[in-house]
């Protein structure tokens, strides 16, 4: 289960694949072909300035794409993840796969790494897939993260304080390198699996592995204890190093404004494993496949969690304006007074990224904004439907709030038909023959 036969025609997306054939370069250029054409079809560079691999990126460019990918629809997507990140299925071990098929002295300079932005540092790995085995040798863990490239065998890595951080902190403690692999080219829903958010100790890569039907084969690095995707198409090995420190930054990240300079750890790259003719997968910073990427598994565990308080749950929306991070919609069948309040509440406490959560009643389409700022407009009063959480842990991402202390102020609205006036007063006009 790999990249490679998603694009073809079996996949559906044969027909939104854009081969571009000009020999371009990996800085600036590239990129902006990719801005250009974001949230539209798969993009794939056959000729790139410096170096022999192609580069793809847009694969889970649309929400239709992903939800081809992991097998479900606009519908039972939520279950899909949920299902998978509850039932994790461990990947089959095999001894070789075809990202053995060419090993090679790692030297980051020949891949066609991307430089997007006119402030950027350098050129940065941005779908890579930091696959870490924790060091009392246990379990694995696998999360994606930013990667600067420093060097021909050195990166740095931003490792905001979760799963892999802690695994780097305990590391730090028995005055060790966490050992880890980097992987790049797989099939869409290894990405989604790997951003589904399970509890520490679950390995990712079992839950994209359900999210696979069970057909996703694992092999072992040859230089470090870390089991990867057979099927990949670039695999680095190395360590992340116990007391080597360098400045990282400024990234773009999905706001599409920079992300603060800070120290982070340093990568050594000791091998690297390839495909013959590798593509090498890239994702804008910022764009859509970040952000959807990012967003859509939250999706699935926001709806999870609000329909543990409020019974019927009809969908979760973290939107493309909120840069599918900070701003949510969620709609629900209202069975009693104070459920929308409820709703927002769960919403905040299973998402601590999102900002501004706005409940809707089911019949609002919460894909569409202008409908949503209809419900706020004729269903809500600031005095009576809004609640103010000030000082809440939020996201290093958000420029107006404390990056250091991480905190935020959020706000929710409750857009729903209040409970002691009319309905009919709040519903739309209807027009005989028109849907």
């Amino acid at each position: 289960m790999s990249l490679r036969p998603f694009l073809k025609s079996g996949s559906g997306i044969s027909g939104e694949v854009l081969r571009q054939d000009k020999e371009l370069s990996p800085k600036f250029e590239i990129p902006a072909i990719m801005k250009e054409h974001d949230n539209g079809p798969v993009l794939i560079f056959n000729k790139v300035r410096g170096s022999d691999f192609k580069v793809v990126s847009g694969l889970c460019g649309t929400r239709e794409r992903i939800f081809r990918a992991i097998g479900a629809d606009s519908h039972t997507y939520y279950s899909r993840i949920i299902g998978a990140t509850n039932n994790p299925k461990p990947p089959k071990m095999v001894d070789d796969g075809p990202v053995m098929e060419g090993q090679e002295r790692p030297d980051l300079r020949r891949l066609p790494v991307l430089t997007h932005y006119e402030k950027d540092p350098g050129p940065y790995i941005t779908s890579g897939i930091v696959v870490a085995r924790s060091p009392d040798g246990k379990f694995q863990n696998a999360s994606m993260h930013r990667l600067l490239v420093l060097g021909k065998d050195r990166l740095t890595i931003r490792i905001v304080p979760r799963h892999l951080y802690a695994l780097h902190q305990e590391a730090k403690r028995q005055g060790k390198d966490l050992q880890v692999a980097i992987v790049m080219g797989v099939h869409p829903a290894v990405l989604v699996g790997v951003n589904a958010g399970p509890r520490l100790g679950v390995d990712e890569l079992g839950v994209a592995n359900s999210l696979l039907g069970g057909n996703l084969k694992l092999v072992r690095c040859r230089h470090v204890d870390v089991k990867v995707p057979a099927e990949a198409e670039i695999v680095l090995e190395g360590l992340i190093k116990r007391d080597e420190v360098v400045e990282e930054g400024p990234f773009v990240d999905l706001t599409g404004t920079y992300d603060i300079v800070r120290k982070q750890p340093v990568v050594e790259i000791t091998g690297m494993m390839r495909r013959r003719d590798p593509l090498f997968q890239a994702i804008l910073p910022g764009g859509s496949e970040h952000k959807l990427l990012m967003g859509l598994p939250k999706e699935a565990k926001m709806f999870e969690g609000i329909t543990k308080v409020v019974p019927e749950v009809r969908g979760v929306r973290l939107t493309l304006g909120g840069s599918c991070w900070f701003h949510a919609v969620v709609s629900i069948r209202k069975q009693a007074d104070g459920d929308g309040k409820n709703a927002l509440m769960a919403a905040f406490g299973s998402n601590p990224s999102v900002k501004h959560v706005v409940v809707v009643d089911e019949d609002i389409d919460i894909d569409d904004v202008n409908e949503v700022e209809w419900a706020i407009a004729t269903r809500f009063q600031g005095d009576e439907d809004m609640i103010r959480i000030r000082k809440a842990r939020g996201s290093t991402l958000d420029p107006s709030s404390d990056q250091e202390k991480i905190l935020t102020t959020k706000i929710g609205l409750d857009a729903t038909i209040p409970w002691n006036k009319p309905k009919e007063k709040f519903e739309k006009a209807r027009m005989p023959g028109v849907k």
